[in-house]
């Protein structure tokens, strides 16, 4: 008998062709064999007498066949191999294109199933490149004459080779232990584990299919909802400081500030003023649309922290994103005498109010945290360094990386006694279905207005007849002293080191071919901006293949031309380091401040998701100039045009998020970062409902027993499936 863990490998029937092509799909033991499920079925189940062919569209039919042969055809060069068959009914010619060793496999006299395309053509009904399956009178198919599974597949192995590998496997698997309680399947009608893999492969009928697809997702859904549930639960066994924040010192803190706060601003900021007063940890995710005042709310709670002589600790993604959030506290706080400091792996700075502000050696700024005299520490990963210590660290906020926040925390606990509070920030619209389903272990605290006298930003989707008008008015904003983004899809064609794709041969190979060629690049764009349409501007380009240096030098420098580009007249300083626009890919999608960029021209705008493309308008409309988001496609799809019309008229990221989600599917909706989450689980991350009931049934899980010990079998499971799923 063969075992889950049994490697494919050690199977003498599987040869190495075969495990080069499952390697390639990511499959190298029995487990992820028989857990590589099919993506859809084709119903073959009803077999047809040859005779009732005429009405139907696709059909199975059962004959002997008579007799077949081959030949090449003039026109095309297509190898053609043509057999007739028979039942007690009639003949029926069958045809394939371009499969030779057919005719050595279905000799005349042979007794085989054909499922496929019934075609009218020339007076005559023909089988037009059906499937085909050797039978015995009576005996069972795998390809033919049923409910057929068609799986993910890779080039040289088919859904029928699959098919035949997993039909095997499953004949000499060990018999698998149930995981469920009998309780949960019974509620759920869910079926029994091995009666569910059997069905999943070779179902009865599509009913059966669709119950084993359901039990396997509510399986990965009540597996991810338990580790979640396990994280709150293991946190609320931890002590916290337990700050008593004054709401009089809020007021006086909002009160101070430039401008008014939204209501959900106010309400978001309340939630994590009563988090930091428990005395176990919270964790936290704070979403809001980009611009949204996110920054401002962390800073009120962190200043408030501080004046009780708390630390917290602000890390982001990128030094840009370091320094623009320590700017903000800066600015808006210049009173504070607590020190504010900046540590990435360039820079090391505190500001102790009134202006002052001193650079210090990396060691150096290590002393302030670990003495307690830098209260807030903004940085990148630097902060997570085995000499960066806290003495009072009371809060850990982390932007655009909720899933590392139990890493993190832990790295900058070093072994203190009392856990900080945990606020994930994110401008990332996320569906309520998939923040309760993949960020079920956070409290969930909504920025849903932008901030009041924000100008809306005028957003068009523009054809190829209408560049030359975008591109005035991309000239009039520069003369005016504003800036540019272009984004690109890709940074390079194919033939210049762009990524490379696939295009196969023959003429729908060269026609994607001949598309992809089309699709904008940073590189020529970059060249064709530069040297043809505005040779007198600054331009530069900025892609993920640059370094890490050279991206953080060109954005300082786009930066920084915002600080002085107030005017035409203002342009004559600093020109060498001035870039009017900025040619780019997708890195400029989180966290990119520059209120002086007025258009943002997205090239081949089809090509984005929409959530995505929202993230892109968001970089623009951050000042008090008028500004643009100009989507040019040079697709004619009415599909194509409807679904950039919807961020028109999208009136916030949570709407247009719903809209994305709908579209795209979980998969592609949150992207390869995502990837170790099962397939199965991430459609039925659209299904409220099986969401819901799977945190239910999670829930009664642990209340009954919370270690487990009681089911040592579903512990086991669960272990084995927080090491395969991973969030990176």
């Amino acid at each position: 008998m063969l075992k889950l863990s049994t490697l494919l490998y050690s199977i003498p029937e599987i040869g190495p062709r075969f495990l080069k092509k499952l390697e390639v799909l990511g499959i190298k033991s029995v487990k992820e064999l028989l857990w590589h499920f099919p993506t859809r079925y084709e119903d073959f189940s009803q077999i047809y007498k040859i005779a009732e062919l005429e009405s139907r569209g696709e059909a199975t039919v059962q004959g002997v066949v008579k007799d077949i042969g081959g030949r090449r055809t003039w026109r095309r060069n297509l190898y053609l191999t043509e057999a007739i068959v028979s039942d007690e009914t009639g003949s029926i010619r069958v045809v394939w294109f371009n499969q030779p060793y057919i005719k050595n496999v279905l000799r005349p006299g042979r007794l085989a199933n054909f499922s496929g395309k019934v075609v009218f053509s020339n007076d005559e009904f023909y089988l037009s490149n059906p499937v085909y399956e050797l039978v015995s009178w009576g005996g069972e198919t795998k390809h033919t004459g049923r409910i057929v599974p068609i799986y993910p597949e890779t080039r040289g192995l088919t859904s029928r080779g699959l098919r035949y590998l997993i039909k095997s496997t499953l004949e000499r698997v060990e018999e698998q232990r149930e995981i469920f309680p009998e309780e949960i399947l019974e509620k759920e009608s869910l079926p029994e584990i091995n009666l569910a893999l059997k069905e999943i492969h070779f179902p009865t009928n599509i009913e059966t299919a669709l119950l084993a697809k359901k039990r396997f997702a509510f399986e990965d859904l009540f597996f991810l909802q338990m580790l979640n549930i396990k994280q709150k639960l293991s946190l609320a066994k931890e002590k916290a400081t337990a700050l008593k924040i004054e709401i009089e010192e809020i007021k006086e803190l909002i009160n101070s500030l430039p401008y008014e706060l939204t209501i959900s601003q106010k309400k978001s900021l309340w939630e994590i003023i009563q988090d930091l007063g428990k005395s176990h940890p919270k964790n936290r995710l704070l979403q809001g649309d980009v611009g949204s005042g996110k920054t401002i709310i962390v800073a009120i709670a962190a200043i408030s922290a501080a004046r009780l002589g708390f630390q917290t600790a602000f890390m982001a993604p990128t030094e840009i994103l370091a320094r623009q959030h320590y700017q903000t506290l800066s600015k808006f706080f210049g009173k504070f005498e607590g020190g504010i400091a900046l540590l990435t792996s360039s820079e090391a700075k505190i500001f102790y109010g009134h202006g002052l502000e001193s650079n210090l050696k990396k060691g150096g700024l290590a002393k302030e945290f670990a003495g307690g005299l830098a209260k807030i520490v903004v940085g990148t990963h630097a902060l997570l360094q085995k000499n960066v210590l806290f003495s009072k660290l009371a809060l850990v906020v982390v932007d655009e990386q909720h899933r590392f926040g139990v890493l993190q925390r832990d790295a900058l606990l070093k072994n203190k006694k009392a856990v900080p509070h945990f606020l994930s920030m994110s401008a990332t619209p996320i569906p309520r279905t998939l923040s309760l389903t993949l960020f079920g272990d956070l409290d969930l605290s909504l920025i849903t207005e932008l901030p009041k006298n924000r100008k809306p930003i005028i957003t068009k989707v523009i054809p190829p007849n209408e560049r030359s008008e975008a591109h005035k008015l991309v000239r009039n904003e520069v003369k005016k002293g504003r800036q540019v983004f272009v984004i690109c899809p890709r940074i390079a064609a194919p033939e210049s080191g762009g990524e490379p794709r696939p295009f196969g041969t023959g003429t729908s190979a060269e026609k994607n071919r001949n598309l992809w060629l089309e699709v904008k690049n940073v590189t020529e764009e970059y060249e064709k901006l530069s040297k043809e349409i505005f040779p007198d501007l600054k331009i530069s380009m900025l892609h993920g293949k640059m370094s890490s240096k050279e991206k953080e030098k060109i954005m300082s420098a786009f930066a920084k031309t915002s600080t002085f580009n107030k005017s035409p007249a203002d342009k004559s300083a600093d020109k060498h380091d001035r870039i009017d626009i900025l040619v780019s890919t997708s890195v400029v999608e989180v966290g990119v401040d520059i209120p002086n960029a007025t258009i943002m021209m997205i090239e081949g705008a089809d090509r984005f998701g929409l959530a995505q493309l929202y993230q892109f308008r968001g970089r623009v409309g951050r000042g008090v100039h008028q500004s643009h988001c100009l989507l040019f496609t040079d697709s004619s799809s009415v599909s194509t045009h409807k679904r950039l019309k919807s961020i028109v008229e999208a009136k916030n990221g949570f709407e247009l998020a719903e809209k994305d989600l709908a579209i795209r599917g979980p998969g592609q909706f949150l992207g390869q970062s995502q990837a170790g989450m099962p397939d199965l689980a991430m459609k039925a991350i659209q299904n409220p409902g099986l969401v819901k009931t799977a945190r239910e049934a999670a829930m009664l899980v642990l209340q009954k027993d919370p270690s487990l010990k009681q089911n040592l079998v579903l512990q086991e499971h669960l272990n084995q499936f927080q090491k395969e799923v991973h969030w990176e």
